[in-house]
């Protein structure tokens, strides 16, 4: 591991300033993502910024009815706040379907939207990687990709975001806040994160310094119902094959609102706008649903060793949504 500077930040106007005066320095929250990044000489930050004593720790409620999330809130926490239960179960079920509960014990909201992906390859400084390396490569072009994108990938770069809730907060059309060298600014949660491009090197929209503050939700329409299905290897501890994160109401057998987001498909938190578009006004039908998965995989573009991952998302899409037509409103 390189040596670095740590600084502990005592206000957010404070820690942008540290990390605008070093193009070298990194937030430090949780350390859930980092520092195994830092043991494993995948980064390598001349200084750390330690924001986790900053006063955004709370869960809030909106004059609009929705709720503000602070950026250093913990999983765990987050997961078990009983508004967050009540109002948003699929984002409390997301998180308690990520991690072990150690590891929700320490990861943050705002560290948990910023986590780069689990890829072997990224991982292994031995091996190729565009999004460590720029211009070196892409190992899992020729490698193991039972773990990566069938949607929205690059020749540069295959790898999958790794995170539940933002998956779920996608689905949610949270906001995220911002404050940064130039001011504070929002931006919805859709845009936060990016696809690699030609320049896989760069996960999100942010700027250097710019630092996560808050995560708004907003409030949902009335007889909503929502569900967060994850599909993975294993029972526990897994990162998701396909998830989906799922918001429907259905009035008179029709779909009058859904929507969605897939995990594990992509590069990013996948908004599935065009599947949306098929269900709205639609009959809410196995039918209609599994022709409204059709129509958002038809883009997808598998490898050889993840092609199991579209008629897997198909389904998973098609059963979350066939539970919620048929379910309590929620």
């Amino acid at each position: 591991m390189k040596p670095f500077d740590y600084r502990r930040a005592q206000d957010v106007p404070g820690a942008v300033a540290l990390l605008s005066a070093d193009p070298q320095a990194a937030f430090l929250g949780g350390g859930t993502n980092l520092v195994d990044h830092l043991r494993l000489g995948v980064a390598a930050p001349g200084l750390l910024v330690d924001v986790t004593r900053l006063p955004l720790d709370a869960i809030e409620p909106l004059p609009d009815g929705g709720v503000r999330v602070g950026a250093t809130v913990r999983n765990s926490d987050l997961a078990a706040d009983p508004v967050i239960r009540a109002r948003y179960p699929v984002l409390s079920q997301a998180l308690l379907a990520g991690a072990s509960g150690q590891l929700r014990n320490l990861a943050t909201t705002g560290g948990n939207l910023l986590q780069r992906t689990r890829c072997v390859y990224f991982q292994d400084v031995s091996t190729p990687c565009n999004k460590r390396a720029p211009g070196s490569g892409c190992a899992a072009l020729r490698g193991y990709q039972r773990y990566h994108a069938i949607l929205g990938g690059s020749p540069a770069c295959v790898a999958t975001h790794p995170s539940d809730m933002a998956v779920a907060m996608a689905a949610l059309d949270a906001r995220v806040l911002v404050q940064g060298p130039g001011g504070e600014r929002g931006l919805p949660l859709t845009d936060l994160h990016r696809l690699p491009g030609d320049e896989p090197q760069r996960d999100t929209e942010l700027a250097h310094a710019e630092l996560i503050t808050a995560v708004d939700l907003p409030p949902l329409p009335a007889g909503a119902r929502t569900r967060y299905r994850k599909v993975r290897d294993r029972a526990s501890y897994a990162f998701a094959l396909v998830s989906v994160a799922a918001v429907l109401v259905v009035r008179d057998g029709r779909v009058d609102d859904v929507r969605i987001a897939l995990g594990g498909v992509a590069p990013k938190p996948w908004r599935a706008a065009v599947a949306e578009r098929e269900l709205r006004g639609a009959p809410a039908t196995e039918a209609h649903f599994r022709r409204a998965a059709e129509a958002e995989l038809a883009a997808a573009r598998p490898l050889d060793g993840n092609a199991f991952k579209v008629p897997l998302a198909r389904n998973t899409l098609v059963a979350t949504l066939r539970e919620l037509a048929g379910g309590t409103p929620r």
